[in-house]
């Protein structure tokens, strides 16, 4: 159905994956004049998501697609529908990098990889049917990216021993963020190309090391992905060791930085041991007690290379004192690395497997996280994570909140990753936020320490 100004449409039975939708609902939410974009498959989740905002849905299920668009005018709903065509046809291009017409589409992981001269798949889908889809693509002799989440940590295992036998990577599953020859997949920044190649069991880890590297004018050849769970103790290490030996034979990677939340000591012993047998330098950023936070290493990454360290963008305003800090965080390396430099607080990782079952991630979908930030006291502690695939303007929602908390006495700390050249537009975030009362850092180091000294200590 079509308003004036409103676009609803329930397209039965075509499915996309969850990344290029998103990125299609970026792409019309950034046109001038549309003030909501809704493009995904029509999940009570996202249903209810369009009905918040007050769509008028009709009967829809969830292998169906759904597409709300609402604009200023008729005009820029026009202008709208038409990028909504382009977009769609350029998905069924391919991309738009060529290939079969959507009527000739492969209809196996086989015969698209053979189709497209592909050498890695990305897998978006709920987490119970990824392993089906994921060895498929190992057996077709691709790598794979597995964004999706919920996956059991057996079949994790079972994935990644396939991988090793057919001489593949597996990133994920849960992998949110990689970047292969220049190219972004899953929330990825706009980041400059470099000697640097990135090896992360977290994807939120990577996107604020190499964000970093690029506010020094250092960029990346590869980030590689590999799971937030692949340095537990269930796991092992399996991807992170074929990735690390992959970028050291990679002769546009002069050095690696490898990233993850707090692993396994015995499976950091053996990343360790791995890491001395390489003849490309590493810089690591394993986090835990007496280990470099993600700034420290970007630092030692940029030093390695000759590059001065600069100052770390931020921009502070004066805070009330708290007596409690709560950190509201979307990625886990960043909540884990703030819980440690804090050393005090309660800390929640919205991102987590147990927040987003059945929801959208919060970097997508902030409501779980702004939710609690209009409940917080104290001093509040939380990130934003820019790039592709996320929020196309996340201070739109989050500014009235922050604004709303200072106006009851709440102190907000916003530790800010992105780069200059991101979709949403760094200094545009950065000014949005100050402007409603929050002090904001590029370092999610500064962000926390600055955070924790506002405890009772005096306004800052």
């Amino acid at each position: 159905m079509t308003t004036s100004t409103d676009l609803v449409e329930v397209r039965a039975g075509l499915y996309h994956d969850s990344v290029s939708l998103m990125r299609i609902s970026q792409a019309l939410g950034g046109r001038p004049g549309v003030t909501v974009a809704v493009v995904a498959m029509a999940t009570e989740l996202n249903l209810g998501l369009a009905r918040d905002v007050h769509f008028e849905i009709p009967p829809a299920g969830p292998t169906d697609l759904l597409i709300a668009i609402r604009a200023e005018s008729g005009a820029a709903l026009q202008d709208a529908a038409e990028e909504l065509d382009r977009q769609f046809a350029a998905l069924a291009r391919g991309g738009g990098r060529g290939g079969p017409a959507a009527e000739s589409a492969p209809r196996t992981t086989r015969s698209a990889a053979r189709a497209f001269d592909a050498t890695v798949a990305l897998v978006s889908v709920p987490g119970e049917y990824a392993f089906a889809e994921a060895m498929d693509a190992i057996d077709a002799g691709l790598s794979v990216m597995i964004f999706s989440d919920n996956v059991p940590v057996e079949q994790e295992v079972l994935l990644k021993d396939r991988a090793k036998e057919r001489g593949v990577l597996v990133m994920g599953p849960d992998c949110g963020t990689a970047v292969v020859g220049g190219a972004g997949l899953g929330f990825a920044n706009v980041l400059r190309p470099g000697p640097v190649g990135v090896v992360a069991a977290s994807g939120t880890g990577a996107q604020h090391v190499t964000c970093l590297l690029d506010h020094a004018g250092v960029g990346v050849s590869h980030v590689l992905g590999v799971g937030g769970r692949d340095l537990s103790s269930a796991v092992g290490g399996r991807s992170t060791l074929v990735a690390l030996a992959a970028l050291d034979a990679d002769p546009a990677t002069e050095l690696i930085v490898l990233v993850s939340k707090p692993p396994a000591p015995e499976v950091a012993e053996i990343v360790d041991r791995a890491v001395e047998g390489l003849s490309t330098p590493v810089v690591t950023a394993l986090l835990g007690p007496g280990r470099d936070h993600l700034t420290s290493a970007a630092e030692r990454a940029v030093s390695a290379l000759g590059v001065p360290v600069p100052q770390w963008p931020c921009w502070t305003v004066p805070q009330p004192v708290g007596s409690e800090l709560s950190g509201l965080y979307s990625g886990g390396t960043l909540c884990a690395e703030a819980r440690i430099i804090a050393g005090t607080g309660t800390f929640t990782d919205f991102g987590d497997d147990e927040y987003t079952q059945g929801r959208a991630h919060p970097m997508i979908d902030p409501s779980m996280r702004l939710e609690a930030l209009a409940r917080a006291s104290g001093v509040v502690l939380l990130d934003v994570v820019l790039g592709h695939g996320a929020e196309p303007d996340p201070s739109f929602r989050l500014a009235p909140a922050v604004r709303a908390a200072r106006d009851r006495g709440t102190a907000v700390v916003v530790a800010l990753v992105g780069t200059d050249s991101d979709p949403q537009g760094l200094l545009r975030q950065a000014e949005a936020l100050v402007v409603a009362g929050a002090s904001v850092f590029t370092s999610n180091a500064a962000a926390a320490g600055h955070a924790a000294s506002l405890i009772g200590s005096g306004a800052l």
